[in-house]
């Protein structure tokens, strides 16, 4: 490599690609300003303010990942060229026609994505080729209707414009390129902008989660939370989900609904059981992370001590026989907040067109309660914070809003000070009821046991002394709580977003599905403790009933003082399992093999031989609300509207 000092034209291609960059951003934010006019002329406008400074903001963001993704390998391509010192200008040429073309696609999409998302109020999606089976309709569509050939001759005149600019951006940095070899400056910035270029591709710095389409909601406003969004990530995000997330087959649609249908006629409990609590009670429901049954002592003796949990199980209601919805947090906690069951192996909250669900932070927004969901780390993991803002959560606390010194992992703060936080938060509500979901994490790896608290567990083993830390973390909380003057007038749940797994004779272990569910108002629950089935989606109806009794019921959760569950149901990714009191039956979706145990003793005989009627009656009941579940989900029809 020869020892040559840099100039202006050996750091040309630099230049030119900084140049594509900032002419692309510039292009993508005029669309994103036509599309905030025409969005604008039809909508309320009252509290964008700042709020539509930052959805321009978060626009750049998404603007960036795009870019990076079209520029990352004219980058190499470029830097490459410059170290082997080629003089040819085909080769420049044939990187800035790349970048061109890609970016004219880029611009197609957000000139399209105008119209489509005034029409569907949601951003460029997979869904839009569902009309490319009948392309000569499409064209017909277009050409019939003039605000399509509008927003056509719009992206024509930018296009146009776009590879004006850009042609004489190469004349001015690549055309009269020397195509002299790399010297070190050169090198140096060249892998500085490359590392660059890959953050960006990434989107964010936080480890644990890449931008997401979550990432863009920060607000009520559901215009202003999609307008930062770019149409190109939108929908190639959508293919992927799209791929991942397989059209469910397991019975037909008419059948799935009768399925459905015909449990709200399952018995009744009797009127004389029923909790009935003000219409302005505070609740809060506490998700805790991995807490299952086997693993709280009032369940299991053999487990680690967990008095606190003991504690409250023995003054509330407790559900012995409480199962969760699938094996992932998210799953716990759409199944929790929305009362919809978790569908194989699809991901529950991570969609790129969010649906509108009918749950609990719904109906106690309807009954002007301030809605709170609290974590310990990156609210964007798995578009939890997106998918909350969407559907009627009005602050999200999360990672960005502890002091730095508090954070210890990659899963945030501590379980005591996510609790703290959660106090202090609640004491700020003045003049009206509040709902607030809180997420723990603690006893989840990489596991960070505090030292400082003036507490010691009294296990040995680091898992077991995780749960006792997890345990004496919701002492803490209800010990502050309980000195609050909301307290008294405060609904307390607590169940976890699932289990673990431990020693299971199947190959679906229910201990990762058997979980806490408990219900805790002392002023207003005596003890006492219900065998009957219940489910993670029979929380919302329960407490709402409890609250409301007059709001109706469109999701998939019973209102356990007035119904009886027939069976418990739940996936665990290509695993459906379907139980009673005394069976369970588990459906393998990959070689579609099946099984029946009698559960209650640990038995691992497999007696579906014996037992077809009730096998049959179980995989029926279970297939049809899974795929109920999926096909409401497909045809938009989640909303209790």
């Amino acid at each position: 490599m020869k020892n040559v000092t840099p100039s202006k034209s050996q750091f040309s291609h630099l230049y030119y690609l900084l140049s594509a960059y900032g002419l692309g951003i510039f292009v993508f934010t005029i669309f994103r300003v036509i599309n905030t006019i025409v969005f604008a002329l039809k909508a309320d406008q009252t509290g964008w303010g700042w709020n539509l400074a930052r959805a321009f903001f978060m626009g750049w963001r998404f603007d960036t990942v795009i870019s990076c993704y079209i520029l990352a390998l004219p980058l190499i391509y470029l830097l490459v060229i410059k170290l082997i010192g080629a003089k040819r200008k085909g080769f420049y040429l044939g990187a800035h026609i790349f970048i061109m073309v890609l970016y004219l696609v880029s611009f197609f999409a957000c000139a399209a994505d105008i119209p489509y998302f005034n029409y569907f109020f949601t951003r460029l999606n997979v869904s839009a080729l569902a009309w490319m089976d009948n392309f000569g309709f499409v064209v017909k569509m277009v050409v019939e209707e003039p605000r399509f050939l509008l927003y056509l001759a719009v992206f024509l005149f930018f296009a146009v414009a776009y590879v004006w600019v850009m042609r004489r951006i190469y004349r001015k940095f690549l055309k009269e390129s020397t195509g002299n070899i790399l010297c070190f400056e050169q090198i140096v910035v060249g892998l500085l902008l490359v590392g660059i270029c890959f953050l960006g591709m990434r989107g964010r710095i936080a480890l644990k989660s890449p931008i997401r389409v979550g990432t863009a909601y920060f607000c009520n406003d559901p215009f202003l939370n999609q307008l930062g969004l770019n149409p190109m990530f939108t929908f190639f995000n959508s293919i992927k989900e799209s791929r991942k997330n397989k059209e469910v087959r397991l019975v037909d649609e008419e059948t799935a609904a009768r399925t459905y249908f015909s449990q709200l006629t399952d018995k009744t409990a009797p009127d004389s059981t029923l909790i009935q609590l003000p219409p302005n009670t505070n609740v809060v429901v506490v998700m805790m992370e991995s807490m299952a049954a086997c693993r709280v002592t009032h369940f299991n003796p053999a487990a680690p001590p967990t008095p606190r949990l003991d504690s409250i199980a023995a003054h509330g209601l407790s559900f012995e026989n409480a199962y969760s919805a699938g094996i992932h947090t998210y799953n716990g906690i759409y199944s929790t907040l929305f009362s919809f069951p978790a569908v194989l192996d699809h991901h529950s909250m991570k969609k790129t067109d969010i649906p509108v669900m009918c749950g609990m932070p719904h109906h106690f927004r309807a009954h002007g309660y301030s809605t709170y969901y609290f974590t310990t780390h990156d609210e964007q993991f798995d578009n939890v914070a997106g998918f909350l803002y969407a559907n009627d959560i009005e602050r999200v606390v999360s990672q960005k809003d502890y002091p730095a010194k508090e954070v210890k992992s990659t899963l945030g703060v501590p379980d005591h000070v996510l609790f703290r936080h959660v106090v202090e938060e609640l004491d700020k509500v003045k003049g009206q009821p509040f709902f607030a979901a809180v997420m723990t994490a603690s006893y989840h790896n990489p596991y960070i046991l505090p030292d400082d608290i003036g507490w010691k567990p009294k296990s040995q083993k680091m898992d077991d002394k995780m749960v006792e830390y997890a345990d004496w973390s919701i002492g803490e909380f209800m010990r502050m709580a309980k000195e609050r003057p909301w307290f008294e007038n405060t609904l307390f749940v607590f169940v976890a977003d699932h289990g673990v797994s431990g020693n299971s004779p199947y190959d679906m272990s229910l201990n990762y599905h058997h979980v806490p569910m408990l219900f805790y108002c002392p002023s207003r629950i005596h003890p006492q403790s219900c065998s009957q089935l219940a489910l993670q989606i029979d929380i919302g109806p329960t407490v709402w009933g409890m609250l409301f009794p007059d709001d109706g019921n469109s999701t998939f959760g019973l209102d356990l003082q007035r119904q009886t569950r027939r069976y418990a149901f739940f996936s665990a990714d290509d695993k459906i399992g379907v139980l009673d009191t005394a069976f369970f039956y588990r459906y393998r979706t990959a070689d579609g093999n099946q099984a029946l145990y009698r559960y209650r003793n640990g038995d691992a005989t497999d007696v579906i031989g014996s037992e077809r009627d009730k096998a049959d009656s179980m995989r029926a009941y279970g297939f049809g609300m899974i795929q109920h579940a999926f096909n409401r989900l497909k045809n938009k029809k989640t909303s209790c509207r």
